[in-house]
């Protein structure tokens, strides 16, 4: 009886084994299917459920804190590298001849830029998610004053005289000049769209800040990004020159002899139907040349080649003796090397059409380009030592500087910054999210249309059945990882399909990420890209009047006549909480005569201050156009029975967004009055 009792248990647990294995497993592979848009992926429930938590323990054990250098300075002397460790909001103080991190200084959130003063006595670094910067007695090795500035620091530039610190304010567009006697902001002057870059003349007469978003234009109009040139002697703006067909330029270096100016910049081709990837025309990259003269010549060289292209120029530095230029191109880990007086010796002897066709020209780069360099992952900053003969790259996903000898052009060393060994899973996927390896020719990856994860402001011609439809307003990444479906019309349910088959199909035209580096991308982009706080609009949770007014616009049931608003065209039904999003299609009659009738996915609200311009193919250039030129017919939202004001004011609100974590305290004032 015993036996006969035990025996039925058995036949009962593997019947029910059986049925758990089969139907579960079924269940299993067509949630797999679904979420990777694949028949094949490996059912691996760790890929998605272990890597993808962006909190709590299993989080902190499956991740790491890296360092990631940004930038870099060298002392006068080079013994001292001075390294910006952008996620460990610090700045390493590096012996290079040792090749050891003798000190770790604390700086503020997302530190950017780091400079030294003349006598070498002082560090000042640029903390772009604190709005200020640090100011470091360098024998101490402490922060000894804080400095406020506009939103979001970036670059940075002493004045001639060493008296005046010039900041570049990159979120909020402008120039903060900074008294260095009293620490006090003197000045503040409007710059180009996203600066970031800044440099002074030899003869310390001017100052270009460079920026990387282009001026907002209607599509079809040829693109110009902002080159903003400061007279240091009065500090003033002297010039805005509008650089044709260029984006993205993030630095900017002078020659000794101050006859030109050499900017990294980027030439998109977003006009024409993203199916050019494949014929080897989609993004090229290059230098802009500047003559330092009057009616001096701008003049564009690429630096790419007919069948490789050297993807997200990013810093460039100039020999001493004004032979040479380096230039770091994060997108491919390589650092070219450009022989200037092949430079001048081109486009001396050149026409002015013969320039012209140059900027297209991706044979012409073998005239000037004399070595490529490799690199680790991610090269970043670039940092020459006084004599000129050793340069120092911040490899930012290595945690590695690596040194190179600029006369036999040979890599003789690298410096360990002491980060962890081990490469994560979100790390591997941060790194391909950085390199173009995956791209037909190297054209471009992730990171060149959206630039620290955001997104680059333009709008492409993406390749679909009909060519020159569809138009689309590149999205950002930042915290999307809970807000699916994905692209404008909805049709990529999870992030997997967003950027495996879709990416391929669309915009690479290559073989897609295996699984296991697609299961890395992923990761990454769930987990790895947070908001900036909201310090231009929103710093510390607590609404403005304007704010709180617009609030109520944004969550009222009924118009200004006190008719009640359908449920379906008010702003908090679709933009709801936290994230400002339903998760739903819509239809908001904001169809162009070029688009495939289709509803919109509902986009989400949080820091939409930072993404200009709007509307699923960019039509409107500020928030106000949404409803003013593009919502006349009260589809969009209930807004025709608003004034000016409360429209104002709700615009206010609507840049007061901010990413879920930097929750809104909202005062009772408000509600007191309501």
């Amino acid at each position: 009886m015993k036996a006969s009792r035990i025996i039925s248990v058995i036949v009962f647990l593997s019947v029910l084994g059986l049925i758990i294995y089969f139907t579960g497993g079924k269940w299993a592979r067509t949630h797999v299917n679904y979420i990777t848009a694949t028949g094949d992926h490996p059912l691996n429930c760790l890929s998605c459920h272990l890597y993808t938590q962006k909190s709590g323990f299993i989080y902190k054990l499956v991740n790491k804190k890296y360092l990631s250098p940004f930038n870099l300075a060298v002392s006068k002397d080079g013994s001292r590298l001075y390294v910006v460790a952008q996620e460990d909001n610090s700045l390493l103080v590096v012996d290079p001849q040792k090749r050891k991190v003798l000190n770790r200084i604390s700086v503020g959130n997302l530190p950017h830029s780091v400079i030294l003063t003349n006598d070498g006595q002082k560090a000042y670094v640029s903390n772009q998610w604190s709005d200020n910067v640090s100011v470091i007695d360098l024998a101490s090795a402490k922060v000894i004053d804080t400095l406020n500035t506009g939103n979001g620091p970036a670059g940075l530039s002493l004045s001639a005289d060493g008296k005046f610190l010039y900041v570049v304010d990159s979120y909020s567009s402008n120039i903060s000049v900074i008294d260095l006697n009293t620490g006090e902001e003197r000045k503040r002057f409007n710059s180009g769209n996203n600066p970031t870059g800044a440099e002074l003349s030899p003869d310390g007469k001017t100052l270009y800040v460079t920026s990387r978003r282009a001026l907002i234009a209607p599509y079809g109009e040829t693109i110009e990004t902002e080159l903003t040139v400061v007279d240091e002697g009065i500090q003033r703006i002297r010039d805005r020159r509008n650089i044709e067909s260029a984006y993205m330029m993030e630095n900017v270096a002078f020659t000794p002899t101050g006859d030109m100016a050499m900017i990294t910049m980027i030439r998109p081709k977003n006009l024409v139907p993203s199916i050019q990837v494949e014929q080897g025309w989609m993004m090229t990259y290059g230098l802009t040349i500047i003559e330092q003269k009057e009616n001096g010549r701008v003049i564009q060289l690429l630096l790419d080649e007919p069948n490789a292209y050297y993807s997200d120029p990013f810093d460039i530095v100039i020999t001493p003796d004004g032979k040479k230029a380096f230039i770091s191109h994060s997108g491919v880990n390589t650092i070219s090397v450009v022989n200037i007086d092949s430079v001048r010796s081109l486009i001396s002897k050149s026409s002015p059409e013969q320039l012209n066709s140059y900027s297209n020209n991706l044979g012409i780069s073998s005239r000037y380009v004399i070595k490529r360099i490799k690199t680790g992952a991610d090269p970043k900053g670039l940092a020459l030592s006084s004599d000129g003969r050793l340069l120092y790259v911040a490899e930012q996903l290595e945690d590695r500087i690596s040194v190179i000898n600029t006369e036999s052009l040979e890599t003789v060393g690298s410096i360990k910054l002491g980060g962890p060994r081990i490469v994560t899973v979100a790390r591997q996927g941060r790194r391909l999210f950085n390199n173009s390896g995956h791209t037909f020719q190297n054209q471009f990856d992730c990171y060149t249309c959206h630039p620290d994860m955001h997104e680059d402001g333009l709008v492409y011609n993406m390749a679909s059945k009909d060519m020159g439809r569809n138009l689309t307003n590149t999205q950002s990444l930042r915290d999307i990882g809970d807000t699916p479906p994905y692209k404008w019309n909805g049709k990529n349910q999870t992030v997997y399909k967003q950027d495996g088959m879709r990416f391929s199909t669309v915009l690479t035209r290559t073989e897609q990420f295996n699984y296991k580096d697609l299961d890395a991308l992923t990761a990454y982009i769930i987990t790895g890209i947070p908001y900036p706080p909201n310090l231009q609009y929103n710093p510390n949770g607590e609404l403005t009047e304007s704010q709180l007014r617009g609030k109520a616009m944004f969550e009222r049931t009924k118009d200004s006549y006190g008719n009640v608003i359908p449920e379906n065209n008010r702003c908090i039904t679709c933009h709801t909480p936290p994230y400002y999003t339903n998760l739903k299609m819509a239809y908001v009659k904001t169809l162009a005569v070029t688009d495939d009738s289709m509803l919109f996915d509902t986009p989400h609200l949080n820091n939409i201050y930072a993404s200009p311009p709007y509307l699923h193919d960019g039509r409107a250039a500020t928030l106000e156009e949404i409803w003013t030129k593009y919502g006349t017919e009260d589809r969009h939202g209930r807004i025709n029975d608003m004034t000016k004001n409360q429209l104002n004011d709700l615009v206010d609100y609507l840049k007061s967004l901010r990413a879920p974590t930097y929750d809104n305290i909202v005062t009772k004032k408000f509600h007191a009055k309501n």
